[in-house]
């Protein structure tokens, strides 16, 4: 599962638009909003360098945050940021408030476990991961990590579908097909190739 909920601390911002959000910047602030939960669009503001330091963490859009404006907390999750062009610093970032026992939509990293171990692997075989992510509707504070594939035992020629896998409790891939996650497959990327037939005898 995700890491503990991140504590973030932000300042309420009284105006929106661009003017506005030029002038955050100038603060060296990261203009911000958070939505949804059936209440009203909040525009805040976070610390430049701290926004920048959590995005580029990694696993930023699947990471709970609860926080804290003007001594009231809420918890929220990203949903999107924006990232200047050149500089590549934060220009932007909304988040979703959460409600408890709310789901919601995320991308779940595919992880490959013990492809040392597969047959297939020992033989030569190549590991093709067809779904580098799943989206999924998980519970917002439950979010997976990762989606784990066992390749132990798994053959050239093979593959992991998404039925064949356990997954986090209450949580349910969107696409309700039985898609293929991962395969080992010959090195040449097709069949394993026939033995050569014997050799004619010659005539005499």
């Amino acid at each position: 599962m995700s890491s503990a909920i991140k504590q973030l601390k932000a300042s309420a911002r009284a105006q929106g638009g661009k003017g506005a959000a030029r002038a955050v910047r100038r603060a060296n602030r990261i203009p911000a909003v958070i939505y949804g939960g059936g209440e009203a669009p909040q525009p805040i503001s976070l610390d430049q360098k701290e926004a920048q330091l959590l995005i580029f963490a990694g696993h930023f859009l699947t990471t709970l945050f609860e926080i804290e404006i003007d001594g009231k907390k809420q918890r929220a999750i990203p949903r999107d940021y924006q990232l200047d062009p050149v500089k590549d610093t934060p220009l932007h970032i909304d988040f979703l408030r959460l409600k408890e026992g709310q789901k919601i939509r995320v991308e779940v990293p595919v992880h490959v476990l013990n492809q040392e171990t597969s047959p297939g692997v020992k033989r030569g075989g190549a590991v093709n991961i067809v779904e580098h992510s799943v989206l999924m509707m998980v519970p917002a504070d439950a979010i997976p990590s990762s989606l784990n594939v066992d390749l132990k035992g798994i053959d050239i020629n093979h593959s992991i579908h998404i039925k064949d896998i356990a997954l986090p409790e209450g949580c349910l891939p969107v696409d309700k097909s039985n898609f293929t996650l991962v395969t080992v497959v010959a090195p040449s990327g097709g069949k394993d190739e026939p033995a050569p037939a014997a050799a004619a005898p010659a005539k005499k």
